[in-house]
């Protein structure tokens, strides 16, 4: 009787890239992408800036580097001196495009440091501007200051597109979506009917500005599938009015600047080839040139030797469109050939099949040298677009490679999709991540969960801790006896666990989440049962991800339980740790125990015995400060224990420092914690609300403003995880706050070279990422102009480690201000 269902799950790549044990493509194999997060400034471009000692002459600069909107210059004359090269913010900087001065008089001026090395600045400027390019006045200048070219493409955008299906002339279309460069496109006169919109890259070979088939010949005609929509009379108008507001729609002409560029073919008609359908790419089949355009384009017809056919399938091809190979390039690579319809048998020979149309194989030289060094590998994850649906983004996981080719199967597409076929350079498949870093939806892996009711299904509730409700049900149905009484059936299986949720929750679960909670779960298994009750507690705290850290095994402790990884979600971020469970039924009400004690609460809170109407404990009568003064203080003799005796309880011992490496093995997006860290969660907070607005800050992380007195309580609440020969409470001088402590500099941080730079980033937890200071050159000055937006998109950095770098590179700005800005 097992019943199956489909969990729709909140997806995250990290997550399941450890899951499923896979790798990510690199990114450097998606030359698109790559193109698209390009600012419009390329090294060696020059312009006109503002001379920083007299701001009213200016000099012409290179561009060496960029960095988001900035730009690290070289004036000119200072050659490959690089002791003298600045950075500068595109949105305030004083910088022009070459010629700006000429054109509003102003003066070119050498800069002093440079002045005897160029004795006649005339004769300087003609030799070094001869033939140089200036940097995109656009982007200099006006609306689209300093803006990604990309954000040009705004809906509303017109552009042109040839018609790839029956012949070679254009149609405007309006951009109707742009996510990453990746354009839905509507054919203009169709306004408000989507049923032939396409899905495009920005830098598709058959996309081009509006004006381009004009320029080159090609008539504007609307595609034969949607002419009949309207009359000739209305098309024309169409036309008219696109042609009139022209200027208002128009994309730059350099942003197609990076579009490939289409050679000349030596195709001729008849010729036959392998080929993929890019309507249904998944196989290969005979096709045949059907028609040569001119030097660049000609189509190509997909074979069907079917008597009844209807019109082949035909698409527009130019030499280095992909899904075209040579005839023997499937045998060759060991690959099916699938035969056209309606061909005699299944063995396909193509020596035959060339003497049965008479026709000749288009020779090796018409193709272009396949590419295999593309860092593509088996196995390897991705996004790829579904050539069913357009519209949906996948996961999809290499299966195969042969040279510039991949073989790609897509995880939770609406409707299954067979295997397609890519090529490496195809601009429909994208790195790990982009949909998110571009707000579109990425269909997730959908994964069946069977419930069965013999078994116990445990199922971890992601999203919301109702879910645990049905688990609740499937333990019950185990249920080995009707009463209320512990009745332990087995070695294995664990009694009844109860949430007491009128007991004292401490300073980590919230109490009217602990009151949502079923009454009990099981009985059953012991590890099942347990590892549903852990989950359900950590799901009701303020901050799942503290629980799970405070629950995580203790390498050192010995504990010879069953290892079990829990996971926790908070503020959108996922962890994951290992966290020992008993096996055995005899040692529930210890392990139960010993759980509330490391969470610091009632230790009757959950267990195997139900309470009534009053806590043995008696926690009800202790506030959660008093309570948390207890579990800090509780060696210490003249501290009296609170009513109810806890004369048993214990606590693991920890070294603080070793927990806190391994920790780092089990946790993502976590700050670094010094070695004596104190908690950073009132004691005092009110267990009904607000504790889910908490800072994510780490632990160690405590403003300037918080009270002494709350500092004290703070140093005594963890006093309880320092080994016996240091269980007093640390002084104040012994506790290190990373980010409470002033950064005192020595040096003025804008007088930085790459290298102090660096060594700066070295003495931080940041040091993984001073390489890549290294390699873009960013010096003090850049460092101070570093923002969040510009960390994360050049230094391609998730939001975690951006933010850890930026917190302190704030902290350099703070000194820098507070030693140097006077």
């Amino acid at each position: 009787d097992a019943g199956s269902s489909v969990e729709e799950m909140e997806f995250n790549w990290d997550e399941y890239l450890e899951d499923t044990g896979a790798t990510a493509a690199p990114h450097g194999s998606f030359k698109h992408v790559d193109t698209s997060l390009q600012n419009g400034f390329a090294p060696g471009m020059k312009l006109e800036v503002a001379v920083k000692s007299d701001q009213n002459t200016y000099w012409v600069a290179t561009i060496i580097t960029t960095c988001g909107q900035l730009l690290l210059l070289r004036y000119d004359g200072y050659g490959e001196d690089r002791k003298a090269d600045f950075w500068c913010d595109i949105m305030t900087a004083d910088l022009h495009p070459i010629g700006w001065c000429e054109q509003n008089k102003k003066i070119l001026k050498v800069p002093e440091g440079i002045k005897d090395k160029i004795p006649n600045q005339e004769e300087f400027l003609q030799q070094v501007l001869k033939g140089a390019c200036s940097a995109p006045a656009n982007l200099l200048e006006g609306l689209h200051r300093g803006k990604n070219p990309l954000d040009l493409i705004a809906p509303g955008s017109r552009l042109e597109l040839q018609n790839i299906r029956d012949s070679l002339e254009a149609w405007i279309v309006n951009v109707v979506e742009n996510v990453g460069g990746r354009l839905k496109l509507r054919f203009e006169g169709l306004e408000d009917c989507d049923k032939f919109d396409q899905w495009l890259f920005y830098l598709d070979p058959f996309l081009h500005q509006v004006g381009w088939a004009a320029q080159h010949g090609y008539s504007l005609q609307p595609p034969l599938a949607i002419r009949s929509l309207k009359s000739e009379a209305d098309w024309q108008e169409i036309l008219k009015k696109v042609k009139e507001e022209e200027e208002e729609s128009s994309v730059p002409t350099d942003l197609f600047k990076d579009k490939p560029v289409i050679g000349v073919h030596s195709f001729s008609e008849g010729m036959k080839l392998e080929a993929v359908d890019p309507m249904a790419p998944f196989g290969i089949s005979p096709a045949t040139v059907l028609k040569v355009y001119n030097e660049k384009y000609f189509m190509i017809e997909m074979d069907d030797l079917r008597p009844d056919r209807a019109a082949g399938q035909c698409y527009i091809c130019h030499v280095n469109s992909a899904g075209i190979f040579p005839v023997q390039w499937s045998l060759k690579n060991g690959l099916h050939l699938s035969p056209p319809p309606g061909y005699p048998g299944q063995d396909f020979d193509w020596a035959d099949y060339l003497k049965q149309c008479g026709a000749e194989a288009a020779p090796q030289s018409c193709f272009p040298s396949l590419n295999s060094d593309h860092g593509f590998k088996e196995n390897m994850k991705l996004e790829a677009v579904n050539p069913v649906d357009p519209e949906e983004v996948c996961i999809a996981t290499v299966t195969k490679l042969k040279d510039s080719y991949l073989w790609l199967q897509l995880e939770g597409s609406k409707k299954p999709v067979p295997e397609c076929i890519v090529n490496v350079e195809s601009m429909n498949i994208f790195p790990v991540g982009w949909c998110e870093t571009n707000g579109y939806q990425l269909s997730p892996p959908r994964k069946a969960i069977v419930n069965k009711q013999k078994k116990i299904a445990v199922v971890q509730p992601e999203k919301q801790i109702l879910s645990s409700r049905t688990v609740h049900d499937g333990l019950k149905n185990q249920e080995l006896n009707s009463s209320d009484s512990v009745v332990i059936n087995g070695k294995y299986c664990c009694p009844k666990i109860y949430f007491n949720h009128r007991c004292f929750s401490g300073p980590y679960l919230n109490k009217g989440r602990i009151a949502e909670l079923p009454q009990s779960v099981g009985p059953g298994n012991c590890v099942l049962v347990l590892k549903e009750v852990l989950t359900l507690l950590i799901n009701a705290a303020y901050k799942p991800s503290r629980v799970l850290r405070e629950l995580q095994l203790d390498e050192e402790a010995a504990w010879h339980g069953h290892g079990e990884t829990l996971k926790a979600k908070y503020k959108g971020k996922s962890y994951r740790a290992t966290v020992e469970v008993v096996r055995t039924a005899d040692r529930v009400a210890d392990f139960c125990r010993k759980t509330c004690i490391k969470l610091e609460c009632c230790p009757n809170l959950f267990g195997p015995q139900m309470v009534l109407d009053k806590c043995s404990e008696n926690c009800s009568v202790l506030t959660k400060t008093k309570y948390t003064h207890y579990y800090g203080k509780r060696k210490n003799k003249r501290i009296g224990r609170p009513p109810g005796g806890h004369s048993n309880l214990e606590v693991a011992m920890k070294k603080p420092n070793k927990r806190r490496k391994r920790r780092k093995h089990f946790f993502v997006h976590k700050k670094k914690r010094s070695s004596a860290s104190v908690d950073n969660t009132p004691a005092g907070s009110p267990q009904g609300s607000g504790g889910e607005e908490e800072d994510d800050q780490d632990e160690s992380e405590v403003s300037h403003s918080l009270a002494q007195d709350r500092d004290k309580r703070k140093r005594k609440l963890r006093t309880f995880s320092f080994s016996d020969d240091e269980n007093k409470p640390p002084s104040p001088k012994d506790i290190k706050m990373e980010v409470a402590e002033k950064l005192q500099l020595d040096s003025n941080p804008l007088e930085w070279s790459v290298a102090d730079v660096v060594r700066f980033l070295k003495s931080t937890d940041c040091a993984p990422l001073a390489r890549i200071f290294l390699d873009q050159e960013i010096d003090g000055q850049a460092l101070l102009l570093l923002t969040l937006p510009t960390v994360q998109e050049c230094m391609d950095l998730k939001l975690g480690p951006a933010i850890k770098l930026c917190h302190h590179i704030e902290r350099v700005k703070l000194a820098f201000y507070q030693q140097f800005a006077n």
